[in-house]
């Protein structure tokens, strides 16, 4: 029998089968190959209770993406939630986050949220930077359940994992796409106005037929040094197809005069902050490698 691991709690998996859900321990077979089983895997499992809903996972499908932190498989789309206030917005960390979905090959969607907090309508700048690169934005206010119609469409045939620093209003997001107090809603300390992670499992709820979103921890740590230093170019959109306009090959986009991505934001068609943002990025992975070696 076949079935996706709903939930991982101190190696003890659920798993959502067509029938029912069964609650099971990896074989040891799979220990040996040292292949560990996480949140998103398609398995093959052997009933062993069928009374009790105790099962055995034999065998893990191929992945078609893997995230190492927190570990979840077959992830197609990440809804990547950033506020408007409270806390503020984490332009570094969504940047960080859309180059590792780049990497990763998984589809991005920008969600911008609480934007009642935002009288200066800043996140009306923040939407154009990131669509006229390319991405889609959506602009909601989760505890008033506006922008939550355009988002259960958007996640129609997906599973998706939500993405954010604590109390950016992830789990009031899901709880409004279900009308249903699912997660617990973090919490935001009064006196940092930083999010305390309150949710603890990576759990995968299931919306529609072949529709899934996970309430993920660990994101707000979000650490993306699989990527190589030297390849961070690619996977920021919109410098592609401009890094064949550097003079030189393997240009790092800081340092060298005649680069494609600088001529760009001259003309105005690269925005100055995300490139400032990507230097960032590059010098902190450029960094952890030197300290490596």
């Amino acid at each position: 029998m076949q079935g996706v691991i709903i939930e991982n709690i101190s190696n003890l998996y659920k798993i959502k089968t067509e029938s029912k859900i069964y609650e099971a321990n990896a074989r040891g077979k799979l220990k040996k190959e040292e292949i560990t089983p996480v949140v998103g895997d398609k398995v093959k499992i052997e009933i062993i209770d069928e009374e009790n809903n105790k099962a055995v996972i034999e065998e893990i499908l191929p992945r078609t993406t893997y995230i190492k932190r927190p570990k979840m498989s077959n992830i197609t789309q990440i809804i990547l939630v950033v506020s408007s206030k409270n806390p503020k917005p984490d332009l570094l960390l969504l940047d960080k986050q859309l180059a590792f979905a780049e990497y990763l090959k998984i589809k991005p969607i920008i969600v911008l949220n609480k934007i009642d907090l935002d009288k200066k309508e800043e996140f009306e700048e923040i939407k154009n930077i990131y669509e006229n690169v390319g991405y889609k934005v959506i602009r909601t206010i989760a505890k008033q359940k506006d922008g939550i119609e355009e988002i259960k469409e958007i996640l129609k045939g997906n599973t998706n994992a939500f993405s954010g620093n604590s109390g950016v209003g992830k789990s009031t997001l899901i709880n409004a796409i279900f009308d249903n107090e699912i997660t617990q809603e973090g919490l935001i300390s009064e006196r940092n106005q930083r999010g305390k992670n309150t949710t603890t499992s990576t759990k995968l709820y299931e919306i529609d037929e072949n529709t899934y979103i996970a309430d993920t921890p660990g994101f707000s740590t979000f650490d993306i040094s699989e990527i190589e230093y030297r390849e961070l170019d690619k996977y920021f959109k919109e410098f592609k197809p401009l890094i064949e306009k550097c003079e030189f090959v393997g240009c790092t986009h800081i340092k060298e005069e005649n680069c494609g991505i600088k001529q760009a934001i001259e003309q105005g068609k690269i925005n100055e902050s995300r490139y400032n943002r990507f230097c960032k990025i590059y010098n902190e992975l450029k960094e952890k490698y030197n300290y490596k070696y």
